[in-house]
């Protein structure tokens, strides 16, 4: 009678841990990229609401001094970048501001024969992702620059 000798399981651990470990950092990583996305949108979005406060006040401000807060705000919240001119309505480099504020004299209110003025601020930022991105390059993968984009309208007093 032949005895069959037990297979050894040394190794084993190892194997599933190379084999699981770059998943499970790729999800931790990418849940780290989400949350810090999430707190740039909520910069980009009180900045645009900022802006569209101070437009409001007419005679006290201008709309270059509703930007200027913009600016400030988004600086205060840890968005930084540089500054793209012209309308915020296209993506530029990862990184990039733009801060648009404009003051729509006689808009009509929807369902009634009221006009009104109103401040629109809009603030956007390219947002580049710090770890799921470059991972995914090496993969063949692109996932390097997200626009977040914000507009605040306000009723001119």
């Amino acid at each position: 009678m032949e005895t069959v000798k037990p297979v050894s399981e040394r190794g084993q651990a190892i194997i599933e841990l190379a084999l699981t470990l770059p998943l499970l950092l790729m999800v931790v990583l990418g849940v780290f990229d989400f949350g810090l996305m999430f707190q740039r949108y909520e910069v980009v979005t009180n900045a645009a609401r900022e802006g569209a406060r101070l437009a409001i006040l007419t005679g006290q401000f201008t709309t270059a001094d509703a930007e200027a807060r913009a600016r400030q705000y988004l600086a205060a919240g840890g968005v930084s970048g540089t500054s793209r001119s012209g309308p915020c309505t296209s993506v530029g480099a990862a990184g990039s501001i733009c801060v648009s504020v404009v003051i729509n004299k006689g808009v009509a209110v929807t369902g009634t024969s009221v006009t009104v003025d109103e401040a629109v601020s809009t603030v956007e930022y390219d947002h580049q992702f710090a770890f799921v991105g470059p991972i995914m390059s090496l993969f063949g993968g692109s996932l390097a620059t997200t626009p977040l984009r914000a507009t605040s309208r306000m009723r001119v007093e």
